[in-house]
């Protein structure tokens, strides 16, 4: 009867269900559409106010969009030219899909005239399968006319904006040259909200300056804040970046998988239920990978999650305000 109350628990909380212990994504997008969604990124060529001087110079000190970017997305290419290649690369690897949304991941995607936005997301949306847009971008790179014309977009598509935070320290903001503080972050949230479009923040845990129990704290911190999905990933020092340099003149210890999955499961339990999770893994291509190495995929990495919750009948939001 124990076991039978606590799944029912978890079935509450988890208004749209979900087979996981925690408040999965692809369950939530199956809930809405009835089928899998499946995001095709594209390059459009964008660049960062920390990277070109307006607020700092050479960018996030772990940032090689290199280690994140699929083999084909090109700048060079068209928008329309990355979702064609793209659709049928994840048609080929999936199976049938029939929806998509086109993810503009690398660098910040507002920062650039409106008229050049909105030139590359309604080529993106003209598509016939294109359901909508996920836009990565930064929290000082949104003013009211990019949130009004989203707005609008999000009247008929599915419009999600991804703010990159990445730490809820000001101190470590400033080491890998965000060029920006936590306030704007709420305060890009606040001009955000309410508009119906869909908000996801990112998080990196694992900077060597910060300790696991930072990072489960910040559970606490997000869960009061009115954002509706999350991703998080761990540190990885890629080539080709002023971490990867500072690493090889000093090394230092970075977090084991073991770890990780400790601190991820205690993070869980502390989040709102009601935050979707996109991401709690991520994975660099061996190419560009110089630390961690941690010699196992994120298949396998949500394998011992899964574990390590039903180990300790936990789940996401068991501990939240307590």
């Amino acid at each position: 009867m124990k076991n039978t109350e606590q799944i029912l628990s978890r079935q509450q909380i988890f208004p749209w269900g979900t087979a996981k212990r925690y408040n999965a994504f692809a369950d939530y997008q199956k809930k809405i559409y009835g089928e899998r969604v499946q995001k095709v990124t594209v390059d459009a060529g964008f660049t960062c106010p920390n990277r070109d001087g307006t607020v700092a110079k050479g960018g996030c000190i772990y940032c090689n969009n290199e280690s994140f970017n699929p083999s084909y997305n090109s700048a060079e290419k068209s928008i329309s030219q990355q979702i064609e290649e793209g659709v049928e690369f994840l048609k080929r690897r999936y199976g049938k899909i029939n929806k998509f949304i086109v993810y503009f991941q690398p660098y910040s995607n507002t920062y650039a005239p409106l008229e050049t936005l909105k030139r590359y997301y309604e080529e993106a949306l003209s598509h016939p399968e294109v359901i909508g847009l996920t836009i990565g971008t930064r929290p000082d790179c949104v003013d009211d006319k990019i949130l009004r014309y989203l707005e609008e977009l999000a009247a008929s598509y599915d419009i999600t904006i991804e703010y990159g935070l990445e730490s809820i320290s000001d101190e470590t903001l400033k080491k890998i040259n965000r060029g920006h503080d936590v306030q704007s972050y709420l305060d890009a949230l606040e001009m955000t909200a309410h508009r119906g479009i869909k908000i996801c923040t990112h998080m990196i845990f694992g900077f060597p300056w910060e300790q696991p129990q930072q990072w489960i704290d910040t559970a606490g911190w997000l869960s009061e804040l009115p954002f509706d999905f999350l991703k998080v990933h761990q540190l990885h020092i890629v080539s080709h970046t002023v971490l990867a340099d500072m690493y090889r003149k000093n090394p230092f210890s970075l977090i084991s998988y073991p770890e990780y999955i400790k601190v991820i499961t205690a993070f869980l339990e502390r989040l709102s239920p009601h935050i979707v999770i996109q991401r709690l893994f991520g994975e660099a291509p061996p190419r560009t990978l110089i630390a961690p190495h941690w010699g196992i995929r994120n298949s396998q990495l949500l394998k011992l999650l899964d574990d390590a919750l039903e180990l300790n009948d936990t789940w996401q939001g068991k501990k939240y305000g307590k």
